[in-house]
C-alpha cells in the first residue's frame, strides 16, 4: 500500500469518529480527534501498535475505543487533552502573535487601501471623496479616534491639509499603485505623529505623564488581563496544592485504603488537569509581564521623542521637514507599537477566558467543599515550601562519580536549565503510581544521555541516578496509560516508536501498512580530484549572460583588438643594457704556518713488575 492510500485510510478514519461524534452531540475537532487516536494506539492496554499493518478489525475497535473516550461525560483527563489541543492550536510565539495583528489589520483596510488606489476621478466632488477616504484610511490605519467623531475628523483633515493639500491629489492619482500604497502609509505616519504632538504641545514637559501618551485600548487591557491571568493563576495553584496534599496522603505506605473511598485515578486525573491549567497560565503570565514592560519601554521612548520634537521646533516660525518628519514618524511607529501590545494582552486574556470550561469536570467531581472535607487536618504545602524544607540537602557528586551532576555554586544559568519532565521529579512519579511533585532544582541536576533531570530528596535523586534507564522507561510507560502526560511531562520525542507486540492472527485482512520516517542525510565531496576541476565552468546563467552583453558591447567599438596564444609573443620589444666594462680588483696575499708532530715513545712497560720507564722523544722539527 503507497504512503498516500495510507494517508487517505487514515483521514478516513478521523473522519469517520468525528461524524459518529457528531452524531452523538458531541462536537469535536480533526486535531483533537488526531490526538485521540494516537493517544489510544499508544496505551499498550488497547493492543495497537504503529509498528505493524492495522488489520480492518483493528481499525473498528479503534473508532470504538475513540469514541467511547471522546464521548466520555465528566472526564477530567479528556478536559485536559482538550484544553492541550485548544492551546497548540490557539497559542504562539510573540513574533506570530504580532504578525497576525499586522495581518489583520492589513486585510481589515484593503479594501480601504484598494478603494483609493484603484479609483479614477473625473470631477470635483469625487476629488473630495477621494480626499475623505484618505482622511478614513488615516484615521483606521492608526486607532486615534474613529471616523464617526467629528472633532477627530477636523483634527485628522487639519493635520493632512498641512502636509497634503487636497490640491496634490492630481499628482498622487498619476502614481503606480505601489507608490500610492507607500504614500498612504507614509501620510497616515506623518500625520499621527502630528496628532500626537498636538496633543502634548498644549503642556509643559514636566506636565507629560506616560499614561496620556497610551492608547485608550491599552489603558484597558493591561490591568485587566494581568488581574485575569493571576487571578486564574491562584485559583489553579491553590488546588494543585491540594490535590497533591490529598494524593500525598493516600498514597503513603501506612495508609488505610479502606478509610477513604475516592477513586485515586480521578484525583490524579484531577491533578494533572490543574497542573497543565497551572504550566499553560505561567506561560501566558510570563507574556503579559513581557507586553508591561515592553510598553513601558515605548512609553519611556515616546516621551523622551516627544520632548525632542518640542526642543525641536520651539520658537521657530518654520522648521525645515527634513528634521520634523523623522520625528514625527518615530512617534507613529512608538504609537502602533504601544497598539500591538494592547492587541497582545487582549490575545492572551482571551485564551485564559477560554481555559476556563476544561476545569468543569474536576470541579464537579470534586467540590471545594468535599475536597477540604477529605484533606481534613493534613498539611497543603505550596510548591516554594516544598523546595524550602531540605536546604541542607545536597548532592556530593563524589558519592556517585559514575555520574554527572550540576550544582548552583558550579553551573553557569543554573535557573534557566532546560529541566526533563517539565521540572517534575520523576522517581517520585513511578514511585508513588503518578504523583506529580516538582523537583528541587538546589538539591542538583542529574545529566543523563544529553537530558537534565531534577529530584524532590536526595534520596530519589541517588534511587533515580543508580539505574536512570529504568525509571524512564517507567515514566514513558505512565505516561501510555495517561496520554495526558505526554503533554504536560513533554515526552512527544520519546513516543516516535512504540515497543512491538504479538503478530497478526489468523484470517484478518490488511488494511493499512505503517509510515515510518526519519531524517538522513548525505555529504559528498564537491571535487574529489583536483585535476578534473574545469577553471573556467560557470555555473551562474545570469554571470554567462552579463559577459556576453559584455562582449557584444567591445565589438561594437570602432576600435578593438584581441591577443591569442599565438599572437602574445609576436610583438615588437626594445630593451636597452649597458656594455660590460673592464674591472680589476687586488685582495691580499694568502699565507700559512705549520707546527711540529710530536713522535714520543715509552720503553720498559712490560717483563718487570717495578723497573723504570724510559722516555725517548724523536719529535723532529718543521724545518728538517
Amino acid at each position: 500500500m503507497s504512503r498516500a492510500h495510507a494517508e487517505n485510510v487514515i483521514k478516513n478514519i478521523i473522519s469517520e469518529i468525528v461524524r459518529e461524534c457528531a452524531g452523538r452531540g458531541h462536537a469535536v475537532t480533526d486535531t483533537l480527534v488526531a490526538f485521540m487516536v494516537k493517544a489510544v494506539v499508544l496505551d499498550p492496554r488497547n493492543g495497537f501498535n504503529v509498528d505493524r499493518t492495522l488489520t480492518k478489525q483493528d481499525v473498528q475497535k479503534l473508532e470504538e475505543l475513540c469514541l467511547d473516550k471522546l464521548t466520555e461525560k465528566c472526564s477530567p483527563s479528556l478536559d485536559t487533552i482538550k484544553m492541550q489541543v485548544y492551546f497548540d492550536i490557539n497559542y504562539t510565539s510573540r513574533r506570530e502573535f504580532l504578525e497576525e495583528i499586522h495581518r489583520v489589520l492589513e486585510s481589515r483596510l484593503s479594501s480601504v487601501s484598494r478603494e483609493i488606489t484603484d479609483s479614477r476621478v473625473t470631477s470635483r466632488d469625487q476629488l473630495d471623496a477621494l480626499y475623505r477616504k484618505i482622511i478614513n484610511y488615516i484615521l483606521l490605519r492608526s486607532g486615534m479616534g474613529s471616523p464617526t467623531d467629528s472633532n477627530t475628523v477636523k483634527e485628522t483633515t487639519a493635520a493632512l491639509q498641512s502636509i497634503f493639500p487636497a490640491s496634490e491629489l492630481g499628482a498622487f492619482m498619476v502614481l503606480l499603485k505601489r507608490d500610492k500604497e507607500q504614500q498612504l502609509n507614509e501620510l497616515t505616519m506623518i500625520v499621527t505623529g502630528i496628532r500626537l504632538f498636538n496633543k502634548a504641545s498644549g503642556k509643559a514637559e514636566e506636565e507629560i505623564h506616560l499614561n496620556e501618551l497610551m492608547p485608550p485600548v491599552l489603558h484597558e487591557a493591561l490591568p485587566v488581563t494581568s488581574k485575569s491571568i493571576e487571578g486564574e493563576l491562584s485559583v489553579s495553584q491553590s488546588l494543585v496544592w491540594k490535590y497533591t496534599a490529598l494524593l500525598e496522603k493516600l498514597t503513603q505506605p501506612d495508609h488505610q485504603s479502606a478509610e477513604c473511598d475516592v477513586p485515586l485515578v480521578l484525583l490524579k486525573q484531577a491533578l494533572y488537569n490543574t497542573r497543565q491549567h497551572e504550566a499553560f497560565l505561567k506561560i501566558l503570565q510570563a507574556d503579559a509581564r513581557l507586553c508591561a514592560k515592553h510598553v513601558d519601554i515605548l512609553q519611556t521612548e515616546l516621551s523622551s521623542h516627544m520632548k525632542l520634537l518640542k526642543e525641536t521646533v520651539k520658537a521657530k516660525s518654520a522648521v525645515p521637514t527634513t528634521k520634523v518628519f523623522p520625528l514625527f514618524k518615530t512617534l507613529s511607529q512608538l504609537w502602533c507599537g504601544l497598539q500591538d501590545e494592547a492587541e497582545l494582552l487582549k490575545i492572551l486574556n482571551s485564551i485564559t477566558l477560554s481555559l476556563q470550561p476544561f476545569l468543569s469536570s474536576q470541579a464537579k467531581i470534586f467540590s471545594e467543599v468535599y475536597l477540604n472535607g477529605l484533606l481534613d487536618a493534613s498539611e497543603v504545602k505550596t510548591d516554594k515550601q516544598r523546595m524550602s524544607e531540605s536546604p541542607d540537602e545536597r548532592i556530593d557528586p563524589a558519592e556517585m562519580k559514575s555520574q554527572e551532576w550540576f550544582l548552583p555554586e558550579t553551573t553557569a544559568s543554573f535557573t534557566e536549565l532546560p529541566l526533563q519532565y517539565n521540572g517534575v521529579c520523576g522517581y517520585t512519579l513511578v514511585n508513588t503510581d503518578g504523583l506529580l511533585l516538582p523537583g528541587n532544582p538546589h538539591i542538583g541536576v542529574l545529566k543523563y544521555n544529553q537530558k537534565l533531570y531534577v529530584f524532590s530528596s536526595k534520596e530519589a535523586a541517588l534511587k533515580f541516578a543508580s539505574s536512570p534507564d529504568d525509571f524512564i522507561t517507567e515514566v514513558a510507560e505512565k505516561a501510555k496509560r495517561s496520554p495526558e502526560l505526554i503533554q504536560l511531562l513533554k515526552l512527544h520525542q520519546q513516543f516516535s516508536s512504540v515497543a512491538p507486540y504479538s503478530e497478526m492472527q489468523p484470517g484478518e485482512s490488511l488494511l493499512v501498512k505503517p509510515i515510518t520516517m526519519c531524517e538522513s542525510g548525505t555529504q559528498t565531496d564537491i571535487h574529489p580530484l583536483e585535476t578534473n576541476i574545469v577553471k573556467p565552468y560557470e555555473w551562474n546563467e545570469w554571470e554567462l549572460r552579463k559577459k556576453a552583453i559584455q562582449l557584444a558591447d567591445l565589438r561594437t567599438k570602432v576600435t578593438h583588438s584581441t591577443q591569442t596564444g599565438l599572437s602574445h609573443v609576436r610583438r615588437e620589444n626594445v630593451t636597452q643594457t649597458w656594455p660590460p666594462r673592464d674591472a680589476a680588483s687586488q685582495c691580499k696575499r694568502d699565507g700559512e704556518s705549520n707546527v711540529p708532530v710530536p713522535q714520543i715513545y715509552l720503553a720498559g712497560l712490560r717483563g718487570q713488575r717495578d723497573g723504570p720507564v724510559v722516555k725517548t722523544n724523536l719529535t723532529r722539527s718543521v724545518d728538517e
